[in-house]
């Protein structure tokens, strides 16, 4: 539990040298005495439990919005950490099975398999990618540059490491283990004085200015909108006033994720007098939409990212393709429905998921751009977000209300933060009831809307950089450190004398 407070928003990252070595000295102690290896799987699922409970609480909030699904609210709060618990009881038991008898080699082992495991953790099941222990450094922007490099789970792996470190000092205090910890602190150092040049660097590159703005918004209109009949005229009206649109300025507003309830796709049209009052020849709008497509008499529903002109004719979408369970789609749902269960964000069925991920080129008389597009949480996931990078940045629409005043849109924010670095692009992140803003490719919030505010932030130039290795190779740059570590092990355990 106390791990937590390193995660955003606290950051408190130094703590994660204490919890890490006193959880990996008490591995060893007891796997020196141990008769059941299966209580090693509850030892390490009881350090998950305590670690989840604690820092995605506030999934439970969503249902706090639906009088019908009041009921699972203490069964989410306990059930989802001990689902993702499971992970942390099978790193504890792998590792004892595998144990080395050397301190160094079974640290090594320990931060592997513990990688290895967050790597499956945010794979498998759709994975759940949240909060891994590398966001305890996401407010310390020169170190995280080394993301553009191995990526999350490759500099995951390292803090494990990084933190489990003192641990072997305290077991075995030699000159040697004094020279691999120090060694640690050193890697650290220099990805430090790494992101320092490449912050140099990024701020020598050539601008790329634009004749237009993109401008995102941040809004902070109440979850009621789904369950109340509020007419969606009066939001759009209101979401005008907040992006200010000037007849003599270009501009691209981005709205953010489902802001129009029961309005979809095709029906946006009807509401064009109201665009009109504001909105010319001069203007696009990007905002998040549901889409109803009938196939063979049965409709299928996406949550959709939607491009249109001043006109509101339809110009550009994709259709979400990583979908929250529950949230979106109800796993199980021909069974499920029939005990009153649906999902959370409508009131018909599941979604169901795009095709596919594909670059929006945006091009006519006005404008000329390339995005990326991602729907909510979307963003969280490290090397899946694109195979091709020839795009100008990455748009990501949210809804945050969701999840209410706890800290679950600012962590959904810091996600952003280590995609940009990945990515080497810029995102420009639109949210309601959470944080909009602009984000450079080395993490840095140029400018944003904070949480609970309603405004507005302009995009108008861009920096360039070359595609970051990450964008390139992927996690396959993760492999190779599982191999590099292998191969430590393997070498180390060889010594007679670690």
């Amino acid at each position: 539990m106390f791990t937590s407070l390193s995660l955003p928003p606290f950051n408190y990252w130094i703590i994660n040298f204490i919890t890490f070595s006193l959880l990996f000295i008490f591995l060893i102690k007891k796997s020196n005495n141990y008769k059941n290896k299966k209580f090693f799987f509850f030892y390490g699922w009881l350090f998950g439990f305590g670690y989840f409970i604690t820092n995605l609480y506030w999934i439970s909030i969503s249902l706090t919005f639906d009088q019908s699904f009041k009921f699972l609210i203490p069964l989410t709060i306990f059930l989802i950490p001990a689902f993702l618990s499971v992970f942390y009881g099978l790193i504890f038991y792998i590792f004892i099975i595998l144990k080395p008898k050397k301190i160094f080699t079974s640290f090594l082992t320990f931060s592997l398999i513990f990688g290895i495991l967050e790597f499956l953790r945010g794979s498998i099941l759709t994975g759940f990618p949240w909060n891994l222990i590398v966001f305890s450094f996401s407010n310390q922007l020169e170190i995280l540059s080394v993301l553009s490099i191995v990526g999350t789970y490759g500099f995951n792996l390292f803090c494990i490491s990084l933190f489990t470190s003192p641990s072997i000092l305290i077991l075995q205090n030699t000159k040697k283990n004094i020279l691999i910890f120090s060694s640690f602190l050193i890697i650290l150092l220099l990805f430090y004085v790494h992101g320092s040049l490449y912050k140099e660097k990024f701020y020598t590159t050539d601008k790329k200015n634009y004749d237009f703005k993109i401008r995102t918004i941040g809004s902070n209109i109440s979850l009621d909108r789904f369950y109340n009949a509020i007419n969606p005229a009066d939001i759009i009206e209101e979401l005008i006033e907040i992006s200010n649109p000037s007849a003599n300025e270009k501009a691209i507003f981005i709205w953010p994720e489902g802001i129009l309830p029961g309005v979809y796709q095709e029906e946006l049209k009807k509401y064009d007098k109201i665009f009109n009052k504001s909105f010319n020849k001069h203007h696009l709008l990007i905002i998040g939409t549901n889409t109803k497509l009938t196939n063979n008499g049965n409709n299928d529903y996406f949550n959709s990212f939607s491009i249109y002109n001043n006109k509101l004719d339809f110009l550009h979408s994709y259709n979400k393709i990583k979908l929250v369970p529950f949230g979106e789609f109800l796993p199980f749902e021909n069974l499920l429905r029939h005990v009153g269960l649906k999902s959370l964000t409508n009131n018909y069925q599941s979604y169901s998921s795009g095709d596919q991920r594909k670059i929006i080129n945006i091009k006519n008389q006005e404008f000329s751009l390339k995005i990326l597009p991602l729907i909510c949480y979307e963003i969280i996931y490290s090397g899946e977000l694109f195979k091709n990078s020839d795009f100008d940045l990455i748009i990501n629409i949210s809804e945050d209300g969701w999840f209410g005043q706890s800290i679950g849109p600012e962590q959904h924010f810091a996600h952003s933060i280590l995609r940009a670095i990945e990515s080497g692009k810029y995102i420009v992140r639109s949210s309601n009831n959470g944080i909009a803003g602009i984000i450079n490719p080395l993490g840095i919030i140029e400018n944003k809307v904070s949480f609970g505010k309603s405004g507005y932030v302009d995009l108008s130039e861009i920096r360039e950089i070359q595609p970051t290795i990450f964008s390139i190779y992927g996690n396959k740059i993760f492999g190779l450190l599982i191999l590099l570590y292998i191969f430590l092990i393997f070498s180390f355990n060889k010594i007679r004398n670690e």
